[in-house]
């Protein structure tokens, strides 16, 4: 299982400001500068770093592939260093979604851990973001600090990302 998957990945964006988008209608995730109706989440690039954004569910996972365990759509990476690492799962529902979305994020970072070093990482994080819900929800502490602890991971539930 590749996470660098060239065909997985969009070319890089550098955008101050872009958003992430699942059409919902079985194709991959991806990023949209124009049109901020279709995002999902909202990433604040605030100093126009070189991002590579990897549709993880639909191709780094294609359909029927580990089908037992969830994946999340995307991920978002340094394009030239080890800085950053962002898992996001995007949701467009209503209600008791964050559950699932933490479930995906968490079994995508496992499946990422198993197959590569996320050590080298200055910055990790997984987002759950939600179309329909976009101010950030408060996740349970212990949570926080059981995925931190587990994974090296913080997580939010929020649909803006910050690249800090």
């Amino acid at each position: 299982m590749n996470f660098y998957e060239p065909a997985c990945q969009e070319p890089i964006i550098n955008e101050s400001l872009f958003g992430l988008c699942d059409d919902q209608t079985g194709a991959k995730a991806y990023t949209n500068i124009n049109d901020q109706e279709q995002w999902i989440a909202t990433v604040r690039n605030g100093k126009n770093k070189n991002l590579t954004f990897t549709a993880i569910d639909k191709c780094v996972l294609k359909d029927g592939e580990k089908s037992d365990r969830g994946r999340c759509d995307g991920m978002l990476t340094s394009a030239s260093n080890e800085e950053h690492i962002i898992f996001v799962e995007l949701k467009d529902e209503r209600r008791k979604w964050i559950s699932g979305a933490i479930n995906q994020l968490e079994s995508t970072v496992q499946f990422f851990i198993e197959h590569h070093d996320i050590t080298i990482f200055k910055h990790k994080k997984a987002y759950a973001c939600n179309k329909r819900n976009r101010h950030f929800q408060e996740i349970y502490n212990e949570l926080n600090l059981r995925f931190f602890r587990t994974y090296g991971v913080r997580i939010d539930v929020q649909a803006t990302i910050i690249v800090v």
